[in-house]
Formats: C-alpha cells, structure tokens, sequence
C-alpha cells in the first residue's frame, strides 16, 4: 500500500487509508509504534515496553496465587 506524506500544520504525517486502520484495528486517538527491523519501519499496536511489564505481572501471578486468592475472598 502506498502511502503519502502529507503537510500537518508544521509538521508531517502520513493519513492511513480506512482500510489499514481496520486491518490495525485502530481508530482515530489510539497509539501505533513504530519498530525498526531488519526489513525496515513496521507499524504496529504492540508495545514493547507494556509487553515487558505484563510479563513481570504475570510471574509475579503465578508465584504468589494464593496470597492473592485469599487477597480476592
């Protein structure tokens, strides 16, 4: 898909085509990152740091399931 960059103000942007938003299943107000790979720029919603910090958050679920289970009654 080609796309254009287009003046915003002082700065530039590109406009996402309906279609693309659909695919990222993004709207209008949500976040993209974007990620530099060996291909090049890729666009994503997956964010590395949060994805870090579920990690921790699930370890730390799994290691203490009971303390938070009598924390739930």
């Amino acid at each position: 898909m080609k796309l254009k960059i287009t003046a915003i103000g002082n700065s530039a942007g590109v406009i996402l085509p309906k279609e693309l938003l659909a695919r990222l299943r993004v709207d209008k107000g949500d976040e993209l990152y974007a990620l530099e790979t060996p291909d090049g720029i890729r666009l994503t919603t997956y964010d590395p740091k949060l994805a870090a910090q579920m990690e921790v958050a699930e370890k730390i679920m799994r290691d203490r399931r009971d303390l938070l289970r009598k924390l739930a009654e």
